[in-house]
């Protein structure tokens, strides 16, 4: 490979996954950020996705460490969406490299468009525990094959979409359910990541370095979360879901 980026280039980079890795553990949407850095820096579509995974993985590891060392979410709730998120984004991230997401690409910004219409109209949501209405088991089955397997396929709005579920199914407050958000999210950016390793489609330098600033952030982000709650995530959570549909109707439908 011939691509060598500068000195400078690399610190612009180092930069977007300090702020992407901030922003996601505190209401996702980070792939905002760092993917469009990939594509300005040079890289193709495939090896620009793959390096953005391995990157956004260690944000979303560190993320996830820290809610589960501050006492926000534990293992043995989360093991049995971790392997079927495991699955379902290991298919997904197989599949997109047979077929076309054009169709997701359109239908996903009105569905995120919904989740921040309710947000908006239910000023309670995420700020106690409520009682589940599905045992955790019994959600987290069907929950980690279809948000796995769409994170895998496509990813725009993943962590809302697990969010937003977690909060009205399993009834968790906005901090419970944004920890167990990040462990899914690892989850899905693992098995994902190895379908692109297997292709050959990581950039390692640049995706170390943005590794580095991801997992800074990321620890950043998750302690703001777990010291302020609801009241910084709702609003962050509502303008990165938007920048989200922005940046996908602009792209589907006007570019």
């Amino acid at each position: 490979m011939t691509f060598s980026p500068d000195v400078w280039l690399y610190i612009m980079l180092f930069a977007a996954s300090l702020l992407a890795g901030f922003i996601d553990a505190m209401a996702g949407g980070g792939g905002l950020i760092t993917l469009p850095a990939l594509l300005a820096a040079g890289l193709p579509p495939q090896l620009a996705l793959g390096t953005n995974k391995f990157q956004s993985s260690f944000g979303s590891f560190s993320a996830s460490l820290h809610f589960i060392r501050k006492g926000h979410a534990d293992w043995k709730t989360a093991r049995t969406g971790v392997i079927f998120t495991f699955i379902g984004a290991a298919f997904g991230a197989w599949l997109v490299t047979m077929l076309p997401s054009g169709l997701l690409s359109k239908v996903i910004p009105f569905l995120l468009l919904g989740i921040v219409v309710y947000f908006i109209f239910s000023p309670d949501l995420g700020k106690l525990d409520k009682k589940p209405k599905i045992p955790h088991m019994q959600f987290f089955i069907p929950a980690g094959m279809v948000l796995g397997f769409y994170d895998g396929f496509f990813g725009p709005g993943t962590g809302s979409f697990w969010a937003v579920a977690l909060m009205l199914i399993c009834g968790y407050n906005m901090v419970k359910a944004t920890a167990y958000t990040k462990i899914m999210n690892f989850t899905s950016n693992i098995a994902s990541l190895l379908v692109f390793l297997v292709k050959g489609q990581v950039f390692f330098k640049i995706g170390i370095v943005m590794a580095i600033g991801q997992f800074a952030g990321a620890r950043l982000g998750s302690s703001m979360v777990i010291k302020n709650g609801s009241r910084i995530i709702r609003p962050v959570f509502i303008t990165a879901v938007l920048c989200i549909v922005g940046s996908l109707i602009y792209r589907n439908f006007f570019k």
